[in-house]
């Protein structure tokens, strides 16, 4: 039984989203407001057939992943290829402090998104070959024809832009516990069936955050 589908998922929301601050790697838990945005999400996902939960070891990502585990009944899988990218020196800066704070790293890292390697973190292109090794050995092990995973705006939008013609980086919003759906057409090609479905935090307060965590 190959897989046919597969859901992206990107974690509830932290504080350093509201303060627009960028993640990276830093454990930085669910606020209340994305432990809610969990809940719903869960609820949303328990009847379509997932049947695989591979998630990032970041602590937003398993935070998130526990609360979908309930719901699903399978323990999520952590895999830390499926983190966000490490911005090494420039995490827990905004996109403002990092351009006034290191102006010649931060116009080289404009000049080359994919190669530029952040002092002390990775590149766009390190994590894109990361997440990839990641997808494919999902594929290969199998396990039902839905398969969830839970990483970062950054990652899910590397990995698509890779396997989907016509998709470039960045052209995906990806919010808070948003799902984007992909499925593999008779020709065996990965095609975009929905992206930034957020359906399920219909009346909820609207926060609108930075859309890429990096």
């Amino acid at each position: 039984m190959a897989v046919k589908r597969v859901i992206f998922i990107r974690p509830g929301e932290t504080d350093w989203n509201r303060d627009l601050r960028f993640q990276g790697w830093v454990a930085i838990p669910l606020n209340a407001y994305g432990q809610r945005q969990a809940q719903r999400l869960a609820n949303y996902i328990r009847n379509i057939g997932v049947t695989a939960l591979y998630t990032s070891d970041l602590k937003r990502a398993t935070e998130t992943a526990a609360l979908l585990a309930e719901k699903l009944g399978s323990e999520p899988i952590a895999d830390k290829r499926l983190r966000e990218r490490d911005i090494g020196k420039w995490q827990g800066l905004t996109q403002k402090e990092m351009h006034s704070w290191y102006p010649t790293e931060y116009a080289q890292f404009s000049a080359d998104p994919d190669g530029y390697q952040v002092p002390g973190g990775e590149s766009r292109k390190d994590v894109r070959e990361r997440i990839l090794e990641a997808f494919n050995e999902y594929l290969a092990a199998d396990k039902g024809e839905t398969i969830a995973i839970l990483s970062h705006s950054t990652a899910i939008n590397a990995l698509l832009a890779e396997i989907i013609p016509g998709v470039k980086f960045g052209s995906v919003d990806v919010s808070n516990t948003s799902v984007t759906t992909i499925k593999r057409g008779d020709d065996g090609k990965w095609q975009l069936v929905a992206a930034d479905d957020i359906t399920h935090l219909d009346g909820m307060s609207a926060q609108k955050v930075q859309e890429l965590e990096e």
